[in-house]
Parts: C-alpha cells; sequence; structure tokens
C-alpha cells in the first residue's frame, strides 16, 4: 500500500501525451494552487512511427510530467493498439484509485474518430474503474486495499476536437491562461510524437484561446461533469 498522501485529482489516458494536450494546462493550474495530481497512462504508447523505443517516450512522459509539476505519474503497462476494457484491465486501474484515493477523477469522455480507438477503450475502463474502486467485499481482487469512492468524475476531450462532448450537458470550461505555455511545453517534451507535425504550437494555443473567448477568458480547457455539480456560493463560482 502507498502510504504517501492522497491526490487531490487524477487524469487518465490511455497514452503517454494524451492528458498533456486534452487538460495540460488545467492539471499545471491546479498543482500550483497547490493540489496534489497524478497521471496515469494505461499504456505506453509504443509503437508509433517515429519513436525509436518504448525508453524514449518514457523519457519524454517524464520530462512532460515535470513540466506541468505534477507529483506522481504511473504506466500501467497494458498494450498499446491493442487495449480493450476487460475485467483485468479495469480491476488494475481500480487498485491505483485505491491506491492514491483521488478526490476528482479525469478521463475521456468519448470516441476519437481517425484517432487511436484506444481513446474509447480508455474511457470505458476509467468508468469502470471508478465504480470498482468503492465495491465492498471484493478483496480477493484487490490484494486487500480499502475502498476507496471518487467523489467527482470529469471527461476530457482533446485539445483539437469540438469544445463540447455530444449527449452531455453539463459543460464547464477553466481559465488556463496563467498556464497556458506550460501545456505547450509540456506537449513539446514528445518530440517523437509532434516534432513532424506542422504548426502544433500554434494550433494548441489557437484552440485554447477558441475554447477560452466562449467564457470571455484568454484561453481555457474544456471539461463535462459527469453528475451535475451543486456549488455553495453561486457568486463566487459564476464570476
Amino acid at each position: 500500500m502507498n502510504d504517501s498522501p492522497p491526490l487531490d485529482v487524477v487524469a487518465v489516458a490511455a497514452h503517454p501525451d494524451d492528458v498533456e494536450v486534452a487538460c495540460g494546462a488545467t492539471l499545471a493550474k491546479l498543482v500550483r494552487q497547490g493540489y496534489r495530481v497524478g497521471i496515469i497512462d494505461l499504456t505506453d504508447g509504443e509503437p508509433t512511427p517515429n519513436c525509436p523505443s518504448p525508453e524514449v517516450r518514457a523519457a519524454e512522459a517524464r520530462a512532460a510530467a515535470e513540466t506541468l509539476g505534477v507529483q506522481v505519474r504511473i504506466q500501467l503497462g497494458l498494450p498499446n493498439r491493442r487495449l480493450m476494457d476487460g475485467f483485468d484491465a479495469r480491476v488494475a486501474l481500480a487498485k491505483q484509485f485505491r491506491i492514491h484515493r483521488p478526490r476528482i477523477v479525469i478521463g475521456f469522455g468519448d470516441a476519437t474518430p481517425t484517432a487511436s480507438p484506444d481513446h474509447w477503450q480508455a474511457k470505458l475502463i476509467t468508468d469502470a474503474a471508478v465504480f470498482y474502486s468503492r465495491l465492498t467485499k471484493w478483496d480477493q481482487h484487490f490484494d486487500g486495499l480499502p475502498v476507496h469512492a471518487v467523489r467527482r468524475q470529469l471527461y476530457f476531450r482533446l485539445a483539437l476536437e469540438p469544445d463540447t462532448i455530444a449527449g452531455h450537458s453539463h459543460h464547464l470550461l477553466v481559465d488556463v491562461a496563467a498556464t497556458l505555455q506550460q501545456k505547450i511545453d509540456a506537449i513539446l517534451c514528445y518530440q517523437s510524437q509532434f516534432a513532424h507535425k506542422p504548426a502544433i504550437e500554434s494550433r494548441i494555443r489557437a484552440a485554447a484561446l477558441v475554447t477560452g473567448s466562449l467564457a470571455g477568458v484568454d484561453a481555457a480547457e474544456s471539461f463535462v461533469a459527469v453528475r451535475l455539480v451543486a456549488v455553495d456560493d453561486l457568486v463566487t463560482t459564476v464570476l
């Protein structure tokens, strides 16, 4: 069992670089605000056309995590390109939730047509793991780890996709103007994935600016609350 302090937020994705593209600026902002933040990559993301080895991708992921300032990054070792929702994958992720005890879990909210089908499988695995994490009377599958109930689950979308996720009405935006450059710097740590893609920095920045314009801020990232969120102080929340 991990005796380290609980994490406030854990972001889960299929591959190293997914989280950076989806919500890297939000994670960096949370760290600046004093929260403990973790990233869980379900696979190592390899092979890919321009990366020489899994070791290179792992080094890029470590550099990106340091750039964002997150306290924990975990790679579960599930198979890239063959990631499938199933019992073993669900339990492996749920164990991490029981170990690190996040209050909030963020993950994929939809399929990504023309991109990796692993993203949709990651959504299914994450949804199930949030549920499995809190189930009692199942100790034989969880090495005796205590149950943990995640308080809130959010969905993210990749930065270059539409700002809203179809079928969900509870969207919210996070003002990330102060940490947008950190997000971009973290993405650029993945030279094997992005060095060959034209104008990736400009495209990521432009996407954040467009999303921010919807709420009158300079830059933002978009999320969906899986369930409605009630607020205590309406004025503080909306102003």
